[in-house]
């Protein structure tokens, strides 16, 4: 028998012994479990119960009990296995987009300048595909809040349909990250602020030439949730660079200077937004992108998305994009 099995058994077994000693976390077991639907997982429960149990301290333990909304039930799970060493605990999300179309056509304009004089000759459709993960590195570093997060993320896009024998990736995008996460739990207009970062990212391409691109970011990050919609904005200040050495001087006036994500979940659905802007009327640039994901077997969910404008990859930064791709996506927002 599993462990946890073994625990909520004996709280099922022996509630009056749990109440006796004033165990909040055995009497938590004993009231959830006769609350709990059929298909609630074992983990899921302990971890509320753990939260609860813990009071105030941590932080987190307050805001992350206090209801059951569809954030909320995912920060949840990453708590219950983000200490686990053989669990990789997703960021972003991670998908495949089996064909992906450019409608504009495949940028081949920086190709062209790295290698002159040679036929460059892309498909408009490939593969694209994200992978992207997390892991805590401290807790709790100001008292009873304060979580120090470092993250990976990649982004790639294969010409796996382009017709030489190579079927080479176009472009990979390598995100590393920290963040610095303050929960906290006030409400604005009726949705709660869940949690607070202060983060710096990297975003390069690891190509040289023509073909470099990459820049340096520090951002804050303002989360909000009402039961199964969450948006964030994130706001961000580019790290300047010695004019010599910078690939893209001008990456800000097409990638902007903040950034809106929201997602609703709807039974089963997640239907999501990110939108970028330069905030500048007399020359603006910006991006759209819109998910839609679905149920499709087991851990499986089908994945439409859209993308339009600038920044949908590092050597595109400065191109127009209007992409839209259908695949499978393995973990997802909420």
């Amino acid at each position: 028998m599993k462990p946890g099995v073994f625990i909520i058994s004996f709280a099922l077994l022996f509630p009056a012994g749990a109440a006796a000693t004033g165990d909040p976390y055995q009497a938590c077991l004993v009231r959830a479990l006769a609350e709990a639907d059929d298909d609630e997982r074992v983990g899921r429960i302990r971890e509320r119960c753990r939260l609860q149990a813990a009071g105030s301290a941590p932080k987190e333990a307050a805001v992350l009990s206090e209801d059951d909304s569809a954030l909320v039930r995912r920060l949840r799970d990453e708590k219950v296995t983000e200490d686990n060493p053989f669990v990789i605990t997703p960021y972003l999300p991670n998908y495949i987009l089996l064909a992906a179309h450019n409608f504009a056509g495949v940028n081949e304009a920086p190709f062209e300048a790295q290698y002159p004089g040679e036929a460059i000759s892309l498909d408009d459709t490939e593969v694209k595909f994200q992978i992207s993960f997390k892991f805590p590195v401290v807790k709790n570093l100001f008292g009873n809040n304060g979580d120090l997060y470092a993250a990976y993320t990649n982004r790639s896009f294969w010409q796996l349909y382009d017709k030489s024998d190579s079927s080479p990736f176009r472009e990979t995008n390598h995100q590393p990250e920290a963040w610095l996460r303050f929960y906290s739990g006030w409400e604005f207009l009726g949705f709660r602020n869940v949690a607070n970062d202060i983060g710096i990212v990297h975003q390069s391409n690891g190509r040289g030439g023509a073909l470099s691109r990459s820049w340096n970011r520090i951002y804050l990050r303002f989360v909000f949730e009402k039961d199964d919609f969450a948006f964030a904005i994130q706001p961000w200040y580019r790290i300047p660079e010695d004019e010599e050495d910078d690939d893209n001087p001008d990456i800000e006036d097409y990638m902007g200077h903040f950034a809106f994500l929201g997602v609703y979940k709807w039974r089963g659905q997640q239907f999501g937004l990110m939108f970028r802007n330069n905030l500048d009327f007399g020359d603006n640039h910006g991006a759209a992108q819109l998910d839609w994901s679905f149920p499709l077997h087991g851990r499986l969910r089908g994945y439409v998305q859209w993308f339009n404008g600038y920044g949908e990859s590092l050597i595109d930064y400065d191109r127009n994009v209007n992409s839209l791709g259908a695949g499978i996506k393995l973990t997802d927002w909420l």
